[in-house]
């Protein structure tokens, strides 16, 4: 019989045999939609300590490496094979370790952070007893293990539970939920070391003109008229030009390089990210590589980064038509919007009262509405 999924679980065990007579690995974990994002949560204490044993264990639970992940939880897309690892900290805060895990190969990595995956984890940090519920709205500070970021999370609690019921929607999940407030502090060059990790505004990587910008997740920002499309494409049609996605790879390794993060051939960062003006009525408009898959929505740090792209003078976005000061911004993708509070001293006007002392952009404020579902609790099975 399996354990109770309420009772306290220290480490992944063995449990009932595997049909192939082995025994199975059990482990407690809780499977929630996090923005527009799907995956596994866990208490860090749940699973192996060592990472390489922790990986073998995650891709097995997930049914990687597998286009269909049959054998496991993944849903065959890398927005649904992701993963949070949680911990409790001293200061009464979480720590937030984001893994993904990939669909059809054997690796997994913790290179980046996910903006989705994080709107469930104030939730869960409350489920789980990490964070004590108040009556109204509990915040839970969130640190960012992959970047050194924090996040204050507000998390709808009424009597102290968490309530996933509400009024709250966003473009690319069904219906509506309960909202979930996050603030986000030190994303700026938390990846690569600086907003704007080549030291230049533009630069040119396989005879594409492109903008390397860090607010959270590296991303490579190109127009999309550079690369001859329009940049409301279908993501399927996209990833079905061969022609396109080895001119978006080609761009996305050297500036890999130039933004100091090595040979990303093999690794989930930087995104690359092609812009053009809004369509919908937002700010601009985005298709996003994931790297190879195309997002079927956009990750919110990979918005946040654009956005700082559009808001600073000299970049590949500049350019383009559209309101360039807002610091309120929709960011339109293939599924609808995601609203985001971004605001940036350009370092660039003194006349506009927001110039910074250094003469380089900072970035002031980042901030977003997501909303998080639990679907799951209990026992996986590796």
């Amino acid at each position: 019989m399996s354990p109770d999924p309420a009772s306290p679980t220290t480490s992944a065990h063995h449990g009932r045999d595997t049909l192939q007579g082995g025994p199975a690995t059990e482990v407690r974990c809780m499977v929630m939609r996090g923005g527009t994002s799907k995956g596994l949560y866990f208490l860090a204490e749940d699973l192996p300590a060592d990472p390489a044993a922790r990986d073998a264990l995650l891709l097995r639970l997930m049914g990687s490496p597998d286009a269909r992940q049959i054998d496991g939880l993944g849903g065959a897309h890398p927005l649904t094979s992701k993963v949070a690892v949680v911990s409790p900290r001293p200061d009464g805060g979480v720590d937030y370790l984001f893994l993904q895990v990939s669909v059809d190969e054997a690796t997994v990595s913790d290179r980046q952070n996910c903006g989705n995956i994080l709107a469930g984890i104030g939730p869960f940090a409350v489920e789980r007893g990490l964070v004590p519920g108040r009556d109204g709205t509990t915040e839970v500070v969130i640190h960012m293990v992959n970047t050194g970021s924090v996040a204050r999370a507000r998390v709808t609690t009424p009597a102290g539970r968490v309530a996933y019921e509400g009024d709250a929607e966003i473009a690319g999940v069904p219906g509506t939920a309960a909202p979930v407030v996050l603030d986000y502090q030190g994303t700026a060059g938390s990846s690569c070391g600086a907003l704007f990790p080549t030291g230049n505004r533009i630069d040119t990587f396989a005879g594409v003109e492109v903008t390397c910008v860090d607010n959270g997740m590296p991303v490579v920002v190109i127009d999309a008229a550079a690369l001859g499309v329009e940049g409301t494409e279908e993501p399927a049609t996209l990833e079905a030009d061969a022609e396109l996605c080895a001119a978006v790879e080609a761009v996305r390794l050297e500036a890999g390089v130039a933004m100091g993060l090595g040979d990303v051939s093999e690794t989930t960062v930087p995104k690359v990210c092609l812009v053009a003006p809004a369509r919908g009525g937002g700010t601009f408009n985005t298709r996003c590589f994931i790297p190879k898959r195309v997002h079927e929505a956009i990750g919110v740090f990979a918005g946040a980064s654009v956005a700082v792209a559009w808001q600073v003078p000299g970049t590949v976005v500049a350019g383009l038509s559209g309101d360039h000061e807002a610091a309120e911004t929709r960011v339109e993708h293939p599924t609808g919007h995601t609203d985001l509070v971004v605001e940036v001293d350009s370092g660039d006007a003194p006349e506009s009262g927001r110039s910074s002392a250094s003469g380089e952009p900072t970035v002031l404020v980042t901030g977003s509405v997501r909303t998080a579902r639990k679907l799951m609790d209990g026992i996986a099975f590796a």
